[in-house]
């Protein structure tokens, strides 16, 4: 079913970020608080929280349903690579689009990400203010010029 973006209709879409550095978590806040959509963002700092929080278990149980998913690779618990395997390979989770955000550079990780079926992949400058500046391209681009079917009866 396609729906207008929830960031355009004045519901803030919501975002999870799955990172666990904790600056490059502040400054992806700061991106994504200065992008021109109302955005909500969930933050889980591993593999085993980022499938929790999606699958809605446990102590988020009464989450909501994520509209893009921002994936570290390198992860404790679970990396990013077993997170998106699941995901990509779950009936109810598969249709949320995930960006890798990662300071990989390896043709091994971007390979194996696409191969994964990630929708994007990212490498995180090592420049601050250059991962801002990311940051605030993908959100404005993903979050303003994409238009994504919404998941039935996922809100």
């Amino acid at each position: 079913m396609n729906s207008i973006h929830p960031g355009l209709t004045g519901h803030p879409v919501e975002i999870l970020l799955v990172e666990d550095n904790l600056g490059d978590i502040r400054l992806t806040l700061e991106a994504l608080k200065d992008s021109k959509v109302h955005n909500t963002v969930h933050v889980v700092t591993d593999g085993l929280a980022a499938l929790a929080f999606l699958r809605r278990q446990g102590v988020y149980e009464a989450v909501p349903r994520p509209d893009l998913i921002l994936l570290d690779l390198n992860l404790p618990g679970k990396d990013g690579r077993e997170v998106l395997a699941e995901l990509k390979t779950s009936d109810e989770l598969q249709d949320i689009p995930v960006l890798v955000l990662t300071a990989s550079r390896a043709d091994r990780d971007l390979l194996q990400s696409y191969e994964l079926q990630v929708d994007g992949y990212l490498i995180k400058p090592i420049d601050l203010e250059q991962l801002v500046e990311l940051v605030r391209t993908f959100a404005d681009f993903w979050l303003w010029v994409i238009r994504v079917p919404a998941a039935a009866g996922a809100r």
